[in-house]
């Protein structure tokens, strides 16, 4: 922690922050927020808001534990850079070298009536991409049903983590990619692929590598697949929002071997809380070090955080470049975000965004699924509006 004007930041205006926010809980719109800046390696801002569970009136606290989904995929992408940089593989190497279920893969044409075998082979860059050709089934077209029919993330009790990753993989590779690896960006599983490539090619189950190459090294403590019994009353409720209904409570009360043993899922399956995120964060503002612990080099940091598709999407990150998007799902330079800073959220309404022109770290947490409001873009906004220099 530091005083804000030790590091260029005013702490009247980052008061701005706690008051936009409050709204939203105070007209129960939301059901509270966690929210962090950090500058020059300080954290100047570190605020709660609201309830990690409105029904047993548990406020959130700074280590209430989040599911974070989708900010799984930085995490990722970290961890099989990492190998890349052992040597294990280039970004061009094709992935079927160590997935041999991908060799021979089908693509669908574009209306997808046709399946034909597929002219290139899938990368490991096309899968830090989102370029490969999966998806996530979310549609309604055969591919989508093919996803659904076959539950991609059958999360089978019985089966160890690595197991049921393994069984994914078996699965996907019986299902026609949406189009040639490499032809456009397409959001799905991808990074959910990569967690088994972390775990086919070190050799070690993947939240293994994960616990002992990453999370420990990092001190980021809570950051899991599951949450065990010591820590369960630190986990926010899951909440989601209807037109009709405002925000509704997702779920019942989780069991043993319910919702707190997630899939292994390198893309969404993670959960952790603001001090770990935050540590991972600025593990990569720092060019992949923190306190004293390389993570990645400085180099590496840098190739992933570079727009190497569409001038939008690095190697597991949104990238902000000087080029207008037309797309309202991919960041665009009408942000305060300075060029070169990077991003990603998750599906309970959770982001962050690295700004290493500026050296700040942004993080907020909820918990909250059909997000209609803005408060991502008012939080980045009172962010910069309170740097001083």
């Amino acid at each position: 922690m530091a005083v804000p004007e030790a590091v260029g930041v005013s702490a009247e205006r980052l008061e701005r922050i706690r008051l936009v926010m409050q709204n939203y809980v105070d007209q129960e719109n939301l059901p509270g927020f966690l929210t962090v800046v950090a500058r020059r390696g300080k954290i100047v801002h570190f605020e709660t808001l609201g309830m990690q569970d409105i029904e047993n009136k548990k406020l959130i606290e700074p280590y209430t534990i989040f599911r974070i989904y989708s900010m799984s995929k930085p995490i990722t992408s970290v961890a099989i850079m990492m190998l890349y940089e052992e040597g294990h593989f280039q970004l061009d190497t094709p992935v079927s070298k160590f997935i041999p279920e991908f060799e021979n893969m089908k693509v669908y044409n574009e209306d997808q009536t046709e399946i034909s075998d597929a002219k290139g082979k899938i990368t490991v860059k096309h899968l830090l991409t989102h370029t490969a050709g999966f998806t996530y089934g979310w549609g309604d077209k055969p591919v989508d049903e093919r996803y659904k029919e076959l539950k991609i993330f059958e999360n089978v009790i019985d089966l160890t983590a690595s197991a049921k990753l393994a069984n994914m993989i078996e699965k996907l590779a019986n299902i026609p990619l949406v189009h040639e690896p490499g032809e456009k960006w397409t959001y799905g599983v991808s990074t959910d692929v990569l967690g088994y490539l972390v775990q086919a090619i070190s050799g070690m189950p993947f939240e293994e590598f994960l616990q002992t190459r990453l999370f420990s090294p990092l001190g980021m403590v809570d950051t899991a697949f599951s949450v065990p019994p010591k820590k369960r009353d630190r986990f926010a409720a899951l909440y989601s929002f209807t037109k009709k209904e405002g925000i509704e409570r997702v779920g019942k009360k989780a069991t043993a071997n319910g919702e707190f043993t997630f899939f292994p899922s390198g893309g969404g399956g993670l959960v952790s809380t603001a001090a770990d995120y935050i540590r991972f964060s600025q593990m990569l503002l720092n060019g992949g070090e923190l306190d004293g612990v390389r993570i990645l080099s400085k180099e590496t940091v840098e190739l992933m955080r570079y727009p190497h598709h569409d001038d939008w999407f690095g190697l597991g990150f949104a990238v902000v470049t000087d080029k207008e998007s037309e797309d309202k799902d991919k960041e665009s330079k009408d942000s305060p975000e300075s060029v070169g800073s990077f991003s990603w959220g998750g599906a309970a309404a959770t982001i962050f965004w690295i700004d290493p022109v500026e050296e700040v770290v942004g993080l907020l947490m909820t918990q909250i699924h059909n997000n209609p409001y803005p408060f991502h873009d008012q939080f980045k906004a009172l962010t910069y509006q309170a740097l001083t220099e």
